[in-house]
């Protein structure tokens, strides 16, 4: 997680967390981790929800900031949410973290 910034109840977070009616939301905006719900501490325990949220920054550093909002959004108007390419990716990323635990 260097370079990495988390922050704890974010707004950005917050208005994610409400749309999605949701009671903890991680979301990734550039190259930081917004949180709302759940603390730093929370969040870092949970190897399956950070994984997603690195493969999240990885799309971030793939494509940029702007290119990438836009093909998010566009793969989210046409998909819906859990259809979008970048979901499936990260729920991916997700199900390796989590196999890999249990080791």
């Amino acid at each position: 997680m260097n370079g990495v910034r988390i922050i704890e109840r974010s707004w950005l977070a917050r208005v994610a967390r409400r749309n999605l009616r949701v009671k903890r939301v991680a979301m990734v905006l550039g190259g930081t981790i917004h949180l709302s719900g759940a603390t730093r501490e929370e969040f870092l325990q949970s190897d399956a929800w950070v994984a997603h949220e690195l493969a999240h920054l990885e799309q971030f550093r793939r494509y940029g900031i702007v290119r990438f909002v836009m093909l998010y959004l566009l793969e989210s108007a046409r998909h819906g949410y859990h259809h979008n390419r970048f979901e499936v990716a990260a729920r991916q990323a997700e199900r390796v973290a989590s196999s890999a635990k249990e080791r």
